[in-house]
């Protein structure tokens, strides 16, 4: 199988080396041809500089794969690559892009006779030795041409990956995927904060972490993350309380309200990332002015 690949970030980079591990030829495109020239001197995939080198290499029908960043970026790309595509070829979305804008580029391409898959990539740095957890949508026909190439990336040829749905199904899935993750996150976060704070039992949250991982109901492989970096640092003290939100816990929360469906603990664990960001320091200014008013209550001055 020769696939293209479009995006060579970090996850895009990664799944380009496993790729070339597991046989497949690729043909790789980067914004940056530097990065395209030392990852092809590293794996010997093949390195274009252009769209139009890129098409022109693959013999048709064509498979390929985007790894761009969601939104504008990915839809300026797809202006330039589909003229330059025929029908019979396959365009694939593996970045986090909003499932509502993949039907819509399904719509575009598939009017011009060009096949559209959505593909759902969870992994982070570990997917170059553990494998992609991969959460696809499209026709049954492009799941079976991407095959090869799917088998190579999943941590199993038979696990680890599959196909959801029509398209939109897989980032739909992966966009509730997150908003899980994020509620996850939240509650560890918060769990362990209330433990560092009964400062008086002196907790080894290190040995506490570890031992969850054994056995215990809340074992996953976000505690065993945790409890790897809480070995090397407990009071994080050079770690800022920032945490960035990537869009699809917004997503998932605003689906729930769509849908009606009740999401308190995702949508609850966003706001958290709000807060983080210094989004709450208005109202909580606020909040302090009322109850100095109403009862007295001393302000605390801004140290800034």
């Amino acid at each position: 199988m020769k696939l293209g690949l479009i995006g060579l970030g970090r996850m895009g980079a990664n799944m380009a080396r496993r790729l070339r591990r597991g046989g497949i030829e690729v043909v790789a495109y980067n914004r940056n041809p530097d990065v395209t020239r030392a990852l092809a001197a590293e794996t010997g995939l093949t390195a274009v500089e252009s769209l139009p080198e890129l098409v022109a290499a693959l013999a048709p029908p064509r498979t390929v794969w985007l790894m761009l960043p969601a939104g504008d970026i990915t839809d300026a790309h797809l202006d330039q690559l589909q003229p330059l595509l025929a029908r019979g070829d396959l365009v694939v979305d593996g970045a986090n892009s909003w499932y509502k804008d993949s039907l819509r580029r399904a719509a575009r391409l598939t009017a011009a006779g060009i096949d559209f898959a959505d593909a759902g990539v969870s992994g982070g740095v570990w997917g170059l030795e553990n494998g992609y957890a991969l959460m696809l949508g499209g026709s049954a026909a492009a799941i079976a041409r991407l095959k090869p190439a799917i088998q190579v990336l999943a941590p199993g040829a038979e696990r680890g990956w599959l196909h959801c749905g029509p398209v939109g199904s897989g980032h739909f899935v992966k966009m509730v995927h997150n908003g899980i993750e994020y509620g996850m996150m939240q509650a560890y976060a918060e769990g362990f904060a209330l433990m560092k704070a009964r400062a008086d039992f002196k907790l080894d949250l290190a040995a506490v972490a570890e031992t969850w991982r054994h056995g215990s109901v809340v074992r996953s492989w976000l505690l065993d993350l945790s409890a790897d970096f809480l070995k090397r640092d407990q009071a994080l003290t050079d770690i800022a309380p920032f945490v960035a939100d990537s869009g699809e816990g917004r997503w998932t929360a605003l689906e729930g309200i769509e849908l009606g469906v009740p999401t308190p603990v995702m949508s609850l664990a966003l706001m958290m990332r709000f807060a983080s960001q210094g989004k709450d320091e208005y109202a909580d200014k606020l909040l302090a002015m009322m109850r100095q008013g109403f009862g007295g209550h001393a302000v605390k001055p801004d140290s800034d």
